[in-house]
């Protein structure tokens, strides 16, 4: 079961500071979700989507998932205390590099 601090809603708002944050391209762009590409070192890490949406509050909780975090990262990347260089050293440690 999961404690509160890791139930942390990703919404539109965030998680286009996290595609700010992780430096990610916009490569396409669909009727419902733009996609967001991230490279590290020349190399496609992950990609994600955004929803295009215009309710704010919608979740995006795919995106921890697919940046390799929890929630509660995935939160604080886009909250700020967690910086891009964190994430790769966390991704790097989970073989995700």
């Amino acid at each position: 079961m999961l404690r509160k601090s890791e139930m942390a809603v990703i919404t539109k708002e965030l998680a286009l500071k996290i595609v700010k944050k992780l430096k990610a391209e916009i490569v396409k762009q669909t009727k419902e979700h733009d996609i967001a590409v991230v490279y590290h070192e020349g190399k496609m890490v992950t990609q994600f989507g955004v929803r295009r949406g215009s309710r704010k509050d919608l979740g995006h909780d795919h995106i921890p998932g697919q940046i390799f975090l929890r929630p509660r990262e995935a939160r604080e990347l886009g909250q700020c205390p967690l910086s891009r260089k964190d994430w790769i050293r966390i991704i790097t440690e989970k073989g995700m590099v």
